[in-house]
């Protein structure tokens, strides 16, 4: 059995240092956001054999930290895009859940208008700029909205969410020379979940070839995280995010995560054979979430009441949430001439 990235668990017993440089309440936010992601992925996938969500979905569970951390180290006015696994980021932005799920419904008030479903997910009120199930079309959309952001003289940034199969991608690799010719002010977030659909990064690369070494030979500051530590995530953001803000061009963070879940739809589908089931449940030993509140509880920053507390809100939220999808409207004739444009 080849275990992907050998992985042991995130070093939380290393997070002394990160866990002192927050609040209690900020700590505990994190923990809520991501177990809030995973509650709403769950539910989602519970619901999903109905088949009253008209839309193929990507679900980000075991990808909770990554977008969660990366997220916390954004302003509301930053802009950030990213490809077809949109849920995680789009909650973690600030998207709107009931928004998200009429979006999932094909409801006239989805968050894009019952036009974009799972993979198009958008809000600008809280900078989710896009999203685009073309495998690496956001990253060049995101790199000319940097360099608008450069040229206007504004003081927020551009971010971007891509996967491991974006970089088998020219236009990531033409985004990022240009972002670092022009000092762009930008932060590329690969999350590397080592598959492209069913094929496994070994089979897709050369042996020894690291893709944020690739980035760095762009001339981008190129890191390497633990994407299962949503501490760890948040640090190489934020310091990516004060380097574009400072004028010292775009920076590269490969988060290394794993998806428990099948590349699309609900369930695991290890059992095609493209995986080892073994091998999901060697990384779901580790989980982002539980991994997290172990060290919050240890360190005194959160409380088992706290943490019931959290799922009850959550589950009302979601039940209320679905509700109001299920009993949104449906899109009508007239308005299939809405947001279309024609010379």
């Amino acid at each position: 059995m080849v275990i992907k990235f050998p992985y042991q668990g995130s070093d939380f017993t290393a997070c002394g240092d990160l866990v002192k440089q927050h609040t209690p309440e900020f700590l505990r936010q994190l923990f809520y956001q991501m177990l809030r992601i995973r509650r709403i992925e769950e539910a989602v996938e519970n619901k999903y054999h109905q088949d009253q969500m008209k839309t193929p979905i990507h679900l980000v569970i075991g990808q909770e930290a990554a977008s969660v951390g990366a997220c916390s180290a954004l302003k509301k006015s930053d802009v950030l895009y990213c490809g077809h696994r949109t849920h995680g980021a789009y909650l973690a932005k600030g998207g709107d859940l009931k928004g998200m799920l009429s979006e999932f419904f094909c409801r006239l008030n989805g968050c894009a208008g019952s036009r974009g479903g799972s993979m198009h997910l958008m809000d600008k009120s809280v900078g989710m700029a896009g999203s685009s199930a073309i495998v690496a079309g956001a990253v060049p959309i995101a790199t000319g909205a940097a360099l608008s952001i450069q040229m206007k003289g504004e003081e927020h940034v551009s971010c971007v969410f891509l996967g491991d199969a974006a970089t088998e991608e020219g236009a990531v690799w033409e985004s990022l020379n240009f972002a670092a010719l022009k000092k762009l002010p930008i932060v590329y977030f690969c999350e590397n979940n080592f598959f492209s659909v069913c094929t496994p990064l070994e089979e897709r690369q050369p042996d020894g070839v690291e893709i944020y070494k690739k980035a760095a030979a762009f001339g981008l500051h190129s890191v390497q995280v633990d994407g299962s530590n949503v501490l760890a995530v948040r640090q190489a953001v934020a310091a990516a995010v004060a380097r574009a803000r400072s004028g010292e061009g775009p920076s590269f963070v490969e988060a290394q995560v794993y998806r428990w879940r099948g590349h699309g739809g609900a369930g695991d589908d290890s059992d095609s054979g493209y995986r080892d089931p073994a091998e999901v449940a060697h990384w779901q030993k580790h989980c982002p979430v539980d991994g997290y509140a172990d060290l919050l509880l240890g360190e005194k920053r959160l409380s088992v009441q706290q943490r019931e507390v959290m799922e009850q809100q959550i589950n009302d939220e979601i039940n209320a949430a679905f509700q109001h999808a299920e009993s949104s409207p449906n899109p009508t004739e007239e308005d299939l001439y809405t947001h279309a444009y024609c010379n």
